[in-house]
Protein backbone atom coordinates (compact mmCIF):
# COMPACT_ATOMS: atom_id res chain seq x y z
CA UNK A 1 0.00 0.00 0.00
CA UNK A 2 3.30 2.56 1.14
CA UNK A 3 4.33 2.01 -2.63
CA UNK A 4 1.05 2.62 -4.52
CA UNK A 5 0.37 6.16 -1.59
CA UNK A 6 3.58 7.09 -2.94
CA UNK A 7 3.04 6.83 -6.81
CA UNK A 8 -0.29 8.69 -5.93
CA UNK A 9 1.62 11.58 -4.62
CA UNK A 10 3.41 12.13 -8.06
CA UNK A 11 0.37 11.20 -10.57
CA UNK A 12 0.06 11.51 -13.78
CA UNK A 13 -3.55 11.65 -15.21
CA UNK A 14 -4.78 11.98 -19.24
CA UNK A 15 -7.76 13.60 -18.99
CA UNK A 16 -10.32 13.17 -22.17
CA UNK A 17 -12.57 16.68 -21.78
CA UNK A 18 -13.90 17.65 -25.25
CA UNK A 19 -16.37 19.92 -23.07
CA UNK A 20 -14.08 21.92 -21.27
CA UNK A 21 -14.45 25.94 -20.72
CA UNK A 22 -14.61 28.25 -17.60
CA UNK A 23 -17.68 30.58 -16.96
CA UNK A 24 -20.07 28.19 -18.81
CA UNK A 25 -22.73 25.76 -17.63
CA UNK A 26 -23.54 22.35 -18.47
CA UNK A 27 -20.32 20.16 -19.78
CA UNK A 28 -18.42 22.70 -20.22
CA UNK A 29 -18.39 23.47 -16.96
CA UNK A 30 -17.91 20.05 -15.80
CA UNK A 31 -15.14 19.50 -17.87
CA UNK A 32 -13.27 22.54 -16.66
CA UNK A 33 -13.99 21.65 -13.02
CA UNK A 34 -13.07 17.54 -13.44
CA UNK A 35 -9.44 19.44 -14.15
CA UNK A 36 -9.45 21.73 -11.36
CA UNK A 37 -10.16 19.35 -8.93
CA UNK A 38 -6.99 16.69 -9.65
CA UNK A 39 -5.01 19.05 -10.60
CA UNK A 40 -5.04 19.31 -6.45
CA UNK A 41 -3.49 16.12 -6.03
CA UNK A 42 -2.09 15.24 -9.40
CA UNK A 43 -0.04 16.25 -12.57
CA UNK A 44 -2.51 16.47 -15.59
CA UNK A 45 -2.45 16.32 -19.28
CA UNK A 46 -5.77 17.41 -20.80
CA UNK A 47 -6.86 16.91 -24.68
CA UNK A 48 -9.24 18.84 -25.13
CA UNK A 49 -10.97 21.20 -28.41
CA UNK A 50 -9.23 23.51 -29.80
CA UNK A 51 -12.02 26.17 -29.57
CA UNK A 52 -11.88 26.10 -26.05
CA UNK A 53 -8.89 27.45 -25.80
CA UNK A 54 -9.03 31.19 -25.33
CA UNK A 55 -11.89 30.78 -22.66
CA UNK A 56 -9.36 28.50 -20.43
CA UNK A 57 -6.16 30.91 -21.44
CA UNK A 58 -8.30 33.51 -20.25
CA UNK A 59 -9.12 31.82 -16.80
CA UNK A 60 -5.59 30.54 -16.70
CA UNK A 61 -4.51 34.03 -15.98
CA UNK A 62 -7.06 34.55 -12.88
CA UNK A 63 -6.46 31.08 -11.36
CA UNK A 64 -3.03 29.61 -13.18
CA UNK A 65 -2.84 25.81 -12.92
CA UNK A 66 1.01 25.57 -13.15
CA UNK A 67 0.59 21.09 -13.32
CA UNK A 68 -1.92 21.37 -15.73
CA UNK A 69 -0.66 20.57 -19.38
CA UNK A 70 -3.02 21.73 -22.49
CA UNK A 71 -3.32 19.80 -25.31
CA UNK A 72 -5.85 21.45 -27.86
CA UNK A 73 -6.80 19.24 -30.68
CA UNK A 74 -9.47 19.71 -33.40
CA UNK A 75 -9.84 17.92 -36.87
CA UNK A 76 -9.02 20.03 -40.09
CA UNK A 77 -11.34 22.35 -41.31
CA UNK A 78 -12.02 20.01 -44.30
CA UNK A 79 -13.81 17.31 -42.06
CA UNK A 80 -15.25 19.71 -39.68
CA UNK A 81 -16.85 22.34 -41.99
CA UNK A 82 -20.47 20.47 -42.02
CA UNK A 83 -20.78 21.18 -37.79
CA UNK A 84 -22.51 24.00 -36.98
CA UNK A 85 -23.48 23.88 -33.48
CA UNK A 86 -25.70 21.03 -32.66
CA UNK A 87 -25.73 19.88 -36.27
CA UNK A 88 -23.81 16.85 -36.63
CA UNK A 89 -21.63 16.86 -33.27
CA UNK A 90 -22.00 12.98 -32.45
CA UNK A 91 -20.40 11.87 -35.93
CA UNK A 92 -17.67 15.01 -35.28
CA UNK A 93 -17.29 13.93 -31.35
CA UNK A 94 -16.77 10.35 -32.75
CA UNK A 95 -13.75 11.11 -35.09
CA UNK A 96 -12.72 13.49 -32.48
CA UNK A 97 -12.29 10.46 -30.43
CA UNK A 98 -10.20 8.46 -32.53
CA UNK A 99 -7.74 11.31 -33.33
CA UNK A 100 -7.34 11.84 -29.67
CA UNK A 101 -6.36 8.37 -29.03
CA UNK A 102 -3.68 8.86 -31.86
CA UNK A 103 -2.64 11.45 -29.32
CA UNK A 104 -2.78 9.88 -26.19
CA UNK A 105 -0.89 6.86 -27.55
CA UNK A 106 1.71 9.29 -28.37
CA UNK A 107 1.55 11.16 -25.21
CA UNK A 108 1.54 7.82 -23.26
CA UNK A 109 5.38 7.15 -25.07
CA UNK A 110 6.68 10.16 -24.06
CA UNK A 111 4.84 10.92 -20.38
CA UNK A 112 3.87 7.16 -18.93
CA UNK A 113 0.17 8.00 -17.68
CA UNK A 114 -0.84 5.86 -14.72
CA UNK A 115 -4.14 6.31 -15.27
CA UNK A 116 -6.26 7.92 -18.42
CA UNK A 117 -9.74 9.63 -17.65
CA UNK A 118 -12.74 10.28 -19.98
CA UNK A 119 -15.05 12.60 -18.25
CA UNK A 120 -16.61 14.80 -21.48
CA UNK A 121 -18.60 14.11 -23.09
CA UNK A 122 -20.32 12.33 -20.50
CA UNK A 123 -22.53 9.99 -22.88
CA UNK A 124 -22.32 6.19 -22.13
CA UNK A 125 -23.34 5.41 -25.87
CA UNK A 126 -20.90 7.35 -27.25
CA UNK A 127 -17.78 5.68 -26.78
CA UNK A 128 -14.34 6.68 -26.24
CA UNK A 129 -11.16 4.55 -27.47
CA UNK A 130 -8.65 5.07 -24.59
CA UNK A 131 -9.20 2.40 -22.77
CA UNK A 132 -7.34 0.45 -25.83
CA UNK A 133 -4.40 2.33 -23.85
CA UNK A 134 -2.35 -0.12 -21.58
CA UNK A 135 -3.17 2.25 -18.40
CA UNK A 136 -5.48 1.83 -16.03
CA UNK A 137 -9.40 3.75 -17.49
CA UNK A 138 -11.67 5.58 -15.65
CA UNK A 139 -14.79 6.34 -17.39
CA UNK A 140 -17.17 9.02 -16.41
CA UNK A 141 -19.56 9.77 -14.74
CA UNK A 142 -21.41 9.15 -17.74
CA UNK A 143 -24.67 9.30 -18.19
CA UNK A 144 -27.40 8.47 -21.56
CA UNK A 145 -28.75 5.75 -19.65
CA UNK A 146 -32.48 7.06 -18.59
CA UNK A 147 -35.25 6.76 -20.79
CA UNK A 148 -38.92 8.72 -20.83
CA UNK A 149 -41.90 6.82 -20.35
CA UNK A 150 -42.83 5.65 -23.59
CA UNK A 151 -46.47 6.88 -22.73
CA UNK A 152 -45.17 10.34 -22.38
CA UNK A 153 -43.92 10.08 -25.90
CA UNK A 154 -47.51 11.02 -27.45
CA UNK A 155 -47.07 14.37 -25.41
CA UNK A 156 -43.74 15.25 -27.66
CA UNK A 157 -43.47 17.56 -30.95
CA UNK A 158 -43.28 16.01 -34.03
CA UNK A 159 -39.09 16.87 -33.65
CA UNK A 160 -39.42 15.41 -30.24
CA UNK A 161 -40.56 11.90 -31.18
CA UNK A 162 -37.62 11.69 -34.02
CA UNK A 163 -35.05 12.86 -31.75
CA UNK A 164 -36.11 10.30 -29.48
CA UNK A 165 -36.70 7.51 -31.85
CA UNK A 166 -32.74 8.25 -33.26
CA UNK A 167 -31.53 8.70 -29.67
CA UNK A 168 -33.18 5.47 -29.10
CA UNK A 169 -31.68 3.66 -32.20
CA UNK A 170 -28.11 4.85 -31.80
CA UNK A 171 -28.22 3.24 -27.57
CA UNK A 172 -29.27 -0.11 -29.93
CA UNK A 173 -26.98 -0.16 -32.20
CA UNK A 174 -23.62 1.06 -29.85
CA UNK A 175 -24.70 -1.90 -27.08
CA UNK A 176 -24.94 -4.54 -29.80
CA UNK A 177 -21.76 -3.01 -31.24
CA UNK A 178 -18.87 -5.59 -30.89
CA UNK A 179 -16.12 -2.51 -30.14
CA UNK A 180 -18.12 -0.40 -27.76
CA UNK A 181 -18.19 -4.30 -25.76
CA UNK A 182 -14.43 -4.72 -25.96
CA UNK A 183 -13.73 -1.18 -24.85
CA UNK A 184 -15.85 -1.28 -22.43
CA UNK A 185 -14.44 -4.47 -20.86
CA UNK A 186 -10.85 -2.74 -20.45
CA UNK A 187 -12.69 -0.03 -18.39
CA UNK A 188 -10.96 0.02 -15.04
CA UNK A 189 -13.93 2.17 -13.28
CA UNK A 190 -17.18 3.33 -14.18
CA UNK A 191 -18.87 6.21 -12.69
CA UNK A 192 -22.65 6.60 -13.64
CA UNK A 193 -24.67 9.58 -13.43
CA UNK A 194 -27.53 7.78 -12.48
CA UNK A 195 -29.01 4.00 -11.32
CA UNK A 196 -30.62 3.97 -14.89
CA UNK A 197 -27.04 4.05 -16.93
CA UNK A 198 -25.16 2.23 -14.01
CA UNK A 199 -27.75 -0.34 -15.25
CA UNK A 200 -26.85 -0.24 -18.63
CA UNK A 201 -23.11 -0.39 -17.97
CA UNK A 202 -23.60 -3.81 -15.80
CA UNK A 203 -25.94 -5.39 -17.79
CA UNK A 204 -25.48 -4.31 -21.52
CA UNK A 205 -21.79 -3.94 -21.42
CA UNK A 206 -20.88 -5.70 -18.77
CA UNK A 207 -18.28 -2.83 -16.87
CA UNK A 208 -17.43 -4.94 -13.64
CA UNK A 209 -16.84 -1.84 -11.11
CA UNK A 210 -19.74 0.94 -11.39
CA UNK A 211 -20.77 3.27 -9.06
CA UNK A 212 -23.28 6.34 -9.38
CA UNK A 213 -21.81 9.78 -8.88
CA UNK A 214 -24.04 12.62 -10.22
CA UNK A 215 -22.28 14.74 -13.05
CA UNK A 216 -22.56 18.16 -11.78
CA UNK A 217 -21.25 19.93 -9.06
CA UNK A 218 -20.58 23.17 -7.65
CA UNK A 219 -17.52 25.32 -5.88
CA UNK A 220 -17.94 26.73 -2.60
CA UNK A 221 -17.29 30.05 -4.21
CA UNK A 222 -19.93 29.29 -6.36
CA UNK A 223 -22.42 28.81 -4.11
CA UNK A 224 -21.61 32.09 -1.90
CA UNK A 225 -22.02 33.92 -5.03
CA UNK A 226 -25.39 32.27 -5.65
CA UNK A 227 -26.46 32.82 -2.77
CA UNK A 228 -25.58 36.55 -2.57
CA UNK A 229 -27.65 36.80 -5.76
CA UNK A 230 -30.65 35.48 -4.44
CA UNK A 231 -30.59 38.50 -1.54
CA UNK A 232 -29.91 40.94 -4.27
CA UNK A 233 -32.36 39.94 -6.80
CA UNK A 234 -35.46 38.67 -4.48
CA UNK A 235 -38.47 38.54 -6.33
CA UNK A 236 -41.77 40.39 -5.72
CA UNK A 237 -44.54 39.47 -3.65
CA UNK A 238 -46.61 38.89 -6.42
CA UNK A 239 -47.02 37.33 -8.56
CA UNK A 240 -45.68 34.27 -8.21
CA UNK A 241 -43.42 33.53 -10.45
CA UNK A 242 -42.62 29.66 -11.82
CA UNK A 243 -39.22 29.51 -14.19
CA UNK A 244 -37.91 26.58 -16.19
CA UNK A 245 -34.30 27.41 -17.84
CA UNK A 246 -33.24 25.01 -20.54
CA UNK A 247 -33.07 24.29 -24.01
CA UNK A 248 -36.30 23.97 -25.50
CA UNK A 249 -36.91 20.39 -26.44
CA UNK A 250 -39.48 17.75 -25.71
CA UNK A 251 -37.56 15.91 -23.29
CA UNK A 252 -37.09 18.69 -21.13
CA UNK A 253 -40.76 18.23 -20.36
CA UNK A 254 -41.66 22.39 -20.65
CA UNK A 255 -44.76 20.98 -22.69
CA UNK A 256 -45.69 19.34 -19.16
CA UNK A 257 -44.84 22.61 -17.12
CA UNK A 258 -47.67 24.81 -19.54
CA UNK A 259 -49.84 22.39 -18.91
CA UNK A 260 -49.88 22.28 -15.21
CA UNK A 261 -49.33 25.70 -15.12
CA UNK A 262 -52.75 26.14 -17.45
CA UNK A 263 -54.86 24.03 -14.72
CA UNK A 264 -53.03 26.17 -12.09
CA UNK A 265 -54.09 30.02 -13.53
CA UNK A 266 -57.84 27.77 -13.58
CA UNK A 267 -57.94 26.45 -9.73
CA UNK A 268 -56.06 29.14 -7.96
CA UNK A 269 -56.72 32.83 -6.90
CA UNK A 270 -53.18 34.01 -7.11
CA UNK A 271 -51.58 35.88 -9.62
CA UNK A 272 -49.23 33.73 -11.14
CA UNK A 273 -46.53 33.73 -13.84
CA UNK A 274 -44.40 31.40 -16.02
CA UNK A 275 -40.83 32.33 -17.17
CA UNK A 276 -39.35 30.27 -19.47
CA UNK A 277 -35.57 30.79 -20.42
CA UNK A 278 -33.51 29.96 -23.59
CA UNK A 279 -34.38 28.45 -26.83
CA UNK A 280 -34.37 26.01 -29.31
CA UNK A 281 -35.82 23.62 -31.44
CA UNK A 282 -38.94 23.37 -29.94
CA UNK A 283 -39.63 27.32 -29.29
CA UNK A 284 -42.15 27.40 -31.51
CA UNK A 285 -44.39 24.51 -30.44
CA UNK A 286 -44.00 26.00 -26.48
CA UNK A 287 -45.06 29.29 -28.03
CA UNK A 288 -48.06 27.64 -29.58
CA UNK A 289 -48.97 25.39 -27.23
CA UNK A 290 -49.32 28.27 -24.18
CA UNK A 291 -51.91 30.18 -27.31
CA UNK A 292 -53.51 26.89 -27.70
CA UNK A 293 -53.89 26.65 -23.56
CA UNK A 294 -55.22 30.31 -23.42
CA UNK A 295 -52.51 31.26 -21.09
CA UNK A 296 -49.85 33.07 -23.35
CA UNK A 297 -50.34 36.38 -21.63
CA UNK A 298 -49.08 34.42 -18.07
CA UNK A 299 -46.43 33.23 -20.19
CA UNK A 300 -43.04 34.68 -21.14
CA UNK A 301 -40.21 33.49 -23.24
CA UNK A 302 -37.01 35.58 -22.27
CA UNK A 303 -35.20 33.61 -25.38
CA UNK A 304 -31.57 32.78 -24.67
CA UNK A 305 -29.83 35.45 -22.61
CA UNK A 306 -26.41 36.81 -22.61
CA UNK A 307 -24.74 35.19 -19.82
CA UNK A 308 -25.14 32.53 -17.33
CA UNK A 309 -25.23 35.08 -14.75
CA UNK A 310 -28.37 36.57 -16.20
CA UNK A 311 -29.84 33.26 -16.18
CA UNK A 312 -29.12 33.35 -12.47
CA UNK A 313 -30.34 37.07 -11.60
CA UNK A 314 -33.18 35.48 -13.57
CA UNK A 315 -34.44 32.73 -11.54
CA UNK A 316 -33.36 34.75 -8.17
CA UNK A 317 -36.69 36.35 -9.38
CA UNK A 318 -38.64 33.70 -9.19
CA UNK A 319 -40.35 32.27 -6.45
CA UNK A 320 -40.03 28.43 -7.79
CA UNK A 321 -37.79 26.48 -10.26
CA UNK A 322 -39.90 23.97 -12.78
CA UNK A 323 -37.81 20.80 -14.23
CA UNK A 324 -40.16 17.93 -15.50
CA UNK A 325 -37.18 16.42 -17.53
CA UNK A 326 -38.48 13.13 -19.08
CA UNK A 327 -34.86 12.11 -18.78
CA UNK A 328 -32.13 13.53 -18.26
CA UNK A 329 -28.60 12.50 -16.72
CA UNK A 330 -28.48 15.49 -13.93
CA UNK A 331 -29.80 18.64 -14.97
CA UNK A 332 -27.71 21.15 -13.70
CA UNK A 333 -30.15 24.04 -13.49
CA UNK A 334 -31.89 22.31 -10.95
CA UNK A 335 -28.73 22.48 -8.71
CA UNK A 336 -28.11 25.76 -9.20
CA UNK A 337 -31.55 26.54 -8.42
CA UNK A 338 -31.45 24.81 -5.33
CA UNK A 339 -28.42 26.86 -4.66
CA UNK A 340 -30.22 29.56 -5.06
CA UNK A 341 -32.71 29.26 -2.29
CA UNK A 342 -35.42 27.86 -5.04
CA UNK A 343 -37.42 24.71 -4.17
CA UNK A 344 -38.25 22.34 -7.27
CA UNK A 345 -40.90 20.76 -9.09
CA UNK A 346 -39.25 17.80 -11.10
CA UNK A 347 -40.16 14.67 -12.31
CA UNK A 348 -39.07 11.10 -9.91
CA UNK A 349 -36.94 10.04 -13.03
CA UNK A 350 -33.09 10.55 -13.49
CA UNK A 351 -30.34 13.03 -12.00
CA UNK A 352 -33.36 15.77 -10.96
CA UNK A 353 -34.76 12.71 -8.42
CA UNK A 354 -31.29 12.89 -7.30
CA UNK A 355 -31.34 15.88 -6.36
CA UNK A 356 -34.71 16.77 -5.12
CA UNK A 357 -35.73 15.49 -1.72
CA UNK A 358 -39.21 16.21 -0.08
CA UNK A 359 -37.33 18.57 2.10
CA UNK A 360 -36.29 20.81 -0.87
CA UNK A 361 -39.33 20.26 -3.45
CA UNK A 362 -42.09 18.05 -4.95
CA UNK A 363 -40.67 14.84 -7.13
CA UNK A 364 -43.32 14.09 -9.28
CA UNK A 365 -43.97 10.23 -10.29
CA UNK A 366 -44.26 9.91 -14.14
CA UNK A 367 -46.43 6.59 -14.62
CA UNK A 368 -48.72 8.78 -17.35
CA UNK A 369 -48.97 12.55 -18.86
CA UNK A 370 -52.16 13.35 -17.06
CA UNK A 371 -51.32 11.71 -13.47
CA UNK A 372 -48.39 13.90 -13.98
CA UNK A 373 -49.72 16.81 -15.00
CA UNK A 374 -52.07 16.54 -11.90
CA UNK A 375 -49.46 16.20 -9.14
CA UNK A 376 -47.21 18.86 -10.63
CA UNK A 377 -50.67 20.86 -10.58
CA UNK A 378 -50.99 20.37 -7.18
CA UNK A 379 -47.53 21.17 -6.13
CA UNK A 380 -47.60 24.56 -7.89
CA UNK A 381 -50.39 25.23 -5.58
CA UNK A 382 -49.01 24.22 -2.76
CA UNK A 383 -46.13 26.40 -3.28
CA UNK A 384 -47.91 29.34 -4.69
CA UNK A 385 -50.49 29.81 -1.80
CA UNK A 386 -47.79 28.89 0.89
CA UNK A 387 -44.83 31.58 1.37
CA UNK A 388 -43.41 29.66 4.10
CA UNK A 389 -43.35 26.07 2.64
CA UNK A 390 -41.29 28.04 -0.29
CA UNK A 391 -39.01 29.83 2.16
CA UNK A 392 -38.42 26.62 4.35
CA UNK A 393 -37.84 24.29 0.98
CA UNK A 394 -35.60 26.95 -0.52
CA UNK A 395 -33.26 27.11 2.93
CA UNK A 396 -33.35 23.32 3.29
CA UNK A 397 -32.12 23.18 -0.98
CA UNK A 398 -28.86 25.67 -0.24
CA UNK A 399 -28.06 23.71 2.87
CA UNK A 400 -28.41 20.20 0.70
CA UNK A 401 -26.32 21.78 -1.88
CA UNK A 402 -23.61 22.69 0.18
CA UNK A 403 -23.34 19.67 1.98
CA UNK A 404 -23.72 16.91 -0.67
CA UNK A 405 -22.73 18.97 -4.15
CA UNK A 406 -19.35 20.33 -3.96
CA UNK A 407 -16.69 20.08 -6.05
CA UNK A 408 -13.99 19.78 -3.57
CA UNK A 409 -15.99 16.45 -2.41
CA UNK A 410 -16.08 15.32 -5.96
CA UNK A 411 -12.45 15.96 -5.92
CA UNK A 412 -11.70 13.26 -2.87
CA UNK A 413 -14.28 11.04 -4.43
CA UNK A 414 -12.04 10.48 -7.63
CA UNK A 415 -8.30 10.51 -5.79
CA UNK A 416 -10.09 7.92 -4.07
CA UNK A 417 -10.87 5.77 -6.60
CA UNK A 418 -7.46 6.37 -8.70
CA UNK A 419 -6.40 4.76 -5.62
CA UNK A 420 -8.44 2.23 -5.81
CA UNK A 421 -8.18 1.51 -9.40
CA UNK A 422 -4.17 1.95 -9.18
CA UNK A 423 -4.23 -0.63 -6.00
CA UNK A 424 -5.87 -2.97 -8.40
CA UNK A 425 -3.32 -2.88 -11.33
CA UNK A 426 -0.19 -3.16 -8.93
CA UNK A 427 -1.98 -6.38 -7.15
CA UNK A 428 -2.26 -8.00 -10.70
Amino acid sequence: MEMISSSLRNMKVLLSAYACEPGKGSEPAVGWNWVRQIARFAEVWVITRANNRPAIEKALVQEPLPNVHWVYFDLPRWVRFWKKGQRGVHVYYYLWQIGVYRIAKHLHREVGFDVVHHVTLGNYWLPSFLPLLPVPFVWGPVGGGESAPISFYSTYSLRGKVRELLRDISRFISDITPLHKILAKRVSFALATTEQTAIRLKKRLRVKNVDILPQFAMTFDEMRMLSQISETHKPPQSPIRFVSAGRNVSYKGFHLGLMAFAKLLSKSPVDCEYWIINTGPDHKYLRALAKRLGIADRVKFLGQLGSLSEVYYTIAKCHVLVHPALHEAFGNIVLEGMALGKPVICLNLGGPALQVTAETGFKVSARAPEQAVEEMVRAMCRLAEDADLRRRMGEAARRRVLKEFSWEQRGEKIRKIYEEVLNDAYCR
